[in-house]
């Protein structure tokens, strides 16, 4: 007897009403897309469940894959049996035999299968004398046992399983729409796109690049960063906007208390034109509130007035050891931390207004010819694809 089966509980989506066979065959084609490495596997989606058949494909790395996915509550390798009372006794044996270090157990029957000739109540003794009579030094605890055995009662077969591995949680990524993510090289902006992926948005980046000022060292971080990203749901583009001479410009002509809100402005109303291009409804930032100089709601007042979309802020109420837990468990922070400098960076002055008045920075602004600059610079924007495929996967068993 072997493990056979991967079964899949959903997460969040459970709750959704009409709408929840959307959710449902989103999740299937996002699991369908991260496993198409495993040719020989089967998957299948009902409304409570989802099962991949493994026809000898690597349980343990698939089921690391999966715990990248967005709406996956948890998961467990699982033996298919008929229902057959015998049958589901020796599979249940199995199943705790196969786990190591167990001194007490649990038994659990799910009987959807209402024509199985015993209920779930007669069933969980029965089972549980049988696991009894036929092991040693392991004892029954209901309430916390080291091992649950479940045993799914389905109409045309029975799923066993034992170990529970956890899934990322939230909601199918693209089931929430589109946004376009401000990636910067920090730690903040990666965390956001994660954050905002988990809540079902399927994100494309926007990068601004200044080179020389800006190496392709700090680009390459940004790529690297979104290649991690893109382990939790789907292909990214990253559109590389070159920004130095509009950057240039605005440090030469802005009041140096402002610069810094005017850059911020441009990036803004780049952005929105970019979303718009690629028929994306909002943009996601990785601001967090008071946090630095342009996160004060001062600034974001006067930042945010050159966009009519929404504008996504994941982190607006999480301090800073808390962003950085995140970012150390879905692995971007040893790429954010490389010392190389992105545009957010470089020009800002040592004393940035921190509660700069809108009106003053219209009026600043105002004075400010872009034409040329941001059509050069839309003109030669760069979108580079990153896979989400051949990407290493580790467990992410403790992060929610």
């Amino acid at each position: 007897m072997i493990y056979d089966h991967i079964l899949i509980r959903y997460g969040e989506l459970s709750l959704k009403g009409k709408n929840r066979k959307e959710f449902i065959n989103q999740l299937h084609e996002n699991v369908r897309n991260q496993l198409k490495k495993f040719p020989l596997i089967k998957i299948h989606s009902s409304r409570d469940r989802m099962s991949i058949t493994l026809n000898g494909e690597n349980p343990t790395e698939i089921i690391s894959i999966c715990q990248r996915i967005f709406g996956i509550q948890s998961l467990s390798l699982a033996i298919k049996v008929e229902n057959d009372l015998e049958s589901i006794k020796a599979a249940a044996l199995f199943a705790l035999k196969e786990e190591e270090n167990v001194h007490t157990f649990k038994v659990s029957v799910r009987r959807a299968n209402k024509d199985f000739p015993i209920n779930s109540q007669e069933l969980n003794p029965i089972i549980g004398a049988h696991l009894l009579r036929n092991t040693e030094n392991i004892t029954v605890d209901v309430h916390q046992p080291d091992l649950e055995v479940n045993i799914d009662i389905r109409k045309a077969h029975t799923f066993i399983t034992s170990a529970r591995y956890l899934g990322a949680g939230g909601l199918p990524v693209g089931t929430s729409g589109r946004s376009l993510l401000l990636l910067s090289g920090g730690i903040d902006s990666p965390v956001a796109g994660y954050l905002a992926m988990r809540r079902g948005v399927k994100i494309e980046a926007i990068h601004f690049h200044s080179p020389p000022y800006t190496s392709e060292a700090a680009k390459e971080k940004v790529l690297d960063l979104t290649k991690k990203l893109s382990e939790y749901g789907h292909d990214i583009n990253v559109h590389v906007v070159p920004f130095t001479a509009m950057q240039q410009k605005i440090h030469r002509e802005i009041p140096y208390g402002y610069s810094m809100t005017v850059m911020r402005r441009m990036m803004m109303k780049i952005s929105q034109i970019i979303a718009s291009r690629l028929g994306v409804l909002s943009i996601t930032t990785g601001e967090s509130l008071g946090q630095v100089a342009s996160q004060t709601m001062e600034s974001m007042h006067a930042i945010n007035a050159v966009t009519s979309y929404p504008v996504l802020r994941p982190l607006i109420t999480m301090d800073k050891s808390s962003i950085i837990k995140i970012a150390e468990k879905i692995g971007t922070y040893s790429i954010s931390i490389r010392p190389f400098d992105d545009c957010c960076t470089i020009f800002v002055p040592s004393a940035p207004k921190t509660k700069p008045k809108k009106d003053k920075v219209e009026y600043y602004e105002s004075q400010l010819d872009l034409k040329n600059e941001l059509a050069e610079l839309l003109d030669n924007i760069e979108v580079i694809n990153i896979s989400n495929q051949d990407q290493e996967n580790d467990p992410l068993n403790d992060l929610f």
